[in-house]
């Protein structure tokens, strides 16, 4: 057990297949070497075994908070969901914010761990340090809005007040390799199939109920030192400052003019770098402007709601009425987002504001990653322009069976098609959608189609091209999750100069960059605070809450330490699982004898190979593989080793 100040030394293990729930407490050893969230989280699907399979009942789904959660800790509202993913076959956590994180721990959990598969749908209701499970059977089928309001009926709570929903929707009950998990306030925790796998083990939703009961911190002087320095850091940022800073006035859509200035916004499935170098050779209509967080402030946003103890609200509700094959539709969503506005929008050859903002709706209800679904339908539209799709309509009925072929595909552009694409994929009607369903690693596979992906371990990147943010390029490779801006934020550095600016097409020094932030990073998840914080606050301060919190006497290097060694256990779990450096790989596209870019990224390209070499060099790792020794020096124990010395040579070049 642990007497640690921020944990309710209290973790739920719930065996679907025979309802039984079972509570143990938390190693303080445990807690000190992983932190929390992230940490634990991904320690326990590392003790679950590397070889289960992501959609088997031996797989473990972690809900997880950390020693920060729910506390005053400013941005202290998000939860960790760690699993092995259906969609790369990596280990993989996804995070979401609101109100959830806060409320599990305030129910007195640090974790709900899910295993096994039940018979028929259930959900879980969570208060008062219990867990009971109840029959989901009345909304399985529906999408995640309805289930939402049907629970929080059923529950007799109210969803901003005392309750949080987390759960489903037709996409995960069907088995989509991105589906997502949502909550109440549409935040998702959408990357790398987490709702595909509470799906998998007919697991609708997980309902906490609870009042506020914060945890006060064991060494409370130091943690009002560093909490005071971590509020007056995020209101002096020029990012975070409340009502001032582009974070809080514009959310994470800030960027989407930002990142078209400097040619380094993936468009048309990444052809292009920017909707202008678009519109300049195919003279089409489109402009990224009219997505971008500017736009959307002055014309659509009706609130902005914001996190547990958060001051920045980054959260930009918006409403848009649109007109859709003839039907007017009404929508009021949370979570027009910089990364879901790019895929749904520029990257799939489109800038109708209205169009968007039904899709991420749309894609919200029906528990699919916007990132993922909006890539791979981009994805669709250049193997439709390539007749890869031939033989595949959106109604998935074969062509011969057509009047014409015109259908068959996607076309780029064809927002009205896409809005109903986004339904068809998550219930899988069709031959098309049930095909995008799968992924990009199985469609390309399927259809001779990996210079169509956007893949990095069979997920697809964010609105960072690679070609313009070369830290983008090597944090896509190296991620232990697939493809993500996330595991390490260099735009930080490179487009904000946090901590100092960068040169964005430079690519020496980046390996090393790469590899800070992503430890950094992992000690954020594991806490688990929002990274937005990072944007103002440092280590320095992440220092101070976590020793006043804990009561603990870490040092700066200390926690830099558990940082890297969270990232090391990642990493140790994928050689485990056959993943090395060959996989930390791009497309080609981005490569130097791919695309270059265009405009202010003209002639560029990714210098992966030489990234590579120094971020291995610098994480000490041989080709990929974390060896034995680095296992040693970072006190990870667990396992058999991955076999390999730091002695050994790399793994030669292919001819």
């Amino acid at each position: 057990m642990t007497e640690l100040g921020g944990f309710q030394d209290r973790v739920a293990r719930v065996d679907l297949s025979d309802g039984s729930v079972a509570y143990e407490s938390i190693d303080e050893d445990d807690a000190k070497q992983y932190i929390g969230a992230r940490g634990l989280g991904v320690k326990y699907v590392f003790e679950q075994g590397v070889d289960v399979d992501p959609l088997g009942p031996d797989n473990l789904l972690a809900f997880m908070n950390g020693p920060l959660s729910g506390t005053q800790v400013t941005m202290s509202g998000r939860i960790a969901v760690c699993t092995k993913s259906p969609l790369t076959g990596t280990v993989t956590d996804s995070h979401h914010g609101g109100w959830s994180g806060a409320r599990l721990k305030w129910a007195g959990f640090d974790g709900l761990l899910f295993e096994g598969e039940a018979d028929e749908p259930v959900y879980a209701v969570v208060e008062d340090g219990e867990v009971e499970l109840r029959d989901a059977s009345d909304v399985w089928g529906s999408g995640f809005h309805e289930t939402r309001d049907a629970l929080e009926a059923e529950v007799k709570g109210s969803y901003g007040k005392n309750l949080s929903i987390m759960g489903i929707g037709p996409g995960g009950e069907n088995e989509v390799k991105y589906a997502c998990i949502m909550n109440e306030d549409d935040r998702a925790s959408g990357r790398g199939g987490t709702g595909c796998v509470m799906g998998s083990k007919n697991l609708k939703a997980v309902v906490v109920k609870s009042t506020t009961k914060m945890p006060q911190p064991a060494d409370p002087e130091t943690f009002k030192e560093g909490h005071q320095q971590a509020m007056q850091a995020i209101t002096e940022s020029e990012v975070t400052a409340p009502n001032e800073g582009g974070l809080s006035m514009y959310g994470t859509n800030v960027l989407m003019n930002v990142g078209e200035e400097m040619d380094g916004l993936p468009t048309k499935n990444a052809q292009y770098t920017s909707t202008e170098a678009m519109r300049d050779a195919e003279g089409v209509d489109i402009d990224a402007e009219r997505v971008s967080g500017e736009n959307v402030r002055e014309n659509i946003l009706v609130d902005e709601p914001t996190c547990h103890s958060c001051p920045v609200a980054c959260k930009k509700e918006v409403e848009v009425t649109a007109m859709h094959k003839g039907e007017e539709m009404n929508v009021r969503t949370e979570s027009y987002e910089y990364e879901s506005a790019y895929a749904l929008g520029p990257n799939s050859g489109h800038t109708d504001r209205d169009a968007v903002a039904l899709m991420i709706d749309r894609c919200n209800d029906m528990g699919l990653d916007t990132i993922e679904a909006g890539n791979m339908m981009a994805m669709a539209m250049e193997m439709t322009e390539q007749d890869k799709l031939e033989d595949i309509g959106t109604d998935g009925q074969s062509p011969s069976a057509r009047e014409t072929e015109s259908h068959a595909g996607l076309e780029w552009g064809d927002y009205e098609t896409m809005i109903d694409m986004i339904e068809q994929i998550a219930r899988r009607e069709g031959d098309l959608a049930d095909l995008l369903a799968e992924g990009p690693r199985r469609v390309a596979e399927a259809k001779d189609a990996h210079d169509n992906s956007l893949a990095v371990k069979g997920q697809t990147i964010a609105a960072y091209d690679p070609r313009a943010l070369k830290g983008m390029g090597i944090g896509y490779a190296t991620s232990n999750r697939g493809a993500c801006h996330l595991r390490g934020y260099t735009p930080a550095a490179e487009i904000l100069g946090i901590p100092e600016k960068v040169d964005p097409y430079e690519y020496e020094g980046k390996g090393e960059l790469t590899a800070a932030f992503q430890d950094l990073h992992a000690i954020s998840d594991s806490f688990d605070i929002c990274k937005f914080n990072a944007f103002a606050e440092g280590i320095e301060e992440y220092v101070l809450q976590y020793n006043g919190m804990t009561g603990l006497d870490v040092s700066e290097d200390d926690l830099l330490e558990a940082g890297e060694r969270i990232y090391n256990l990642e990493r140790y779990y994928n050689n485990l699982a056959g993943f090395d450096g060959s996989d930390d790989s791009l497309p080609e596209r981005f490569l130097e004898d791919g695309i270059r870019g265009q405009g202010a990224s003209e002639g560029e390209y990714c210098e992966l190979e030489e990234m590579k070499e120094e971020y291995y060099d610098h994480r000490g790792w041989v080709d990929g593989v974390v060896p034995d020794e680095k296992l040693e020096e970072l006190g990870i124990d667990l396992g058999p080793g991955t076999g390999v010395s730091a002695g050994d040579s790399a793994a030669p070049a292919d001819d």
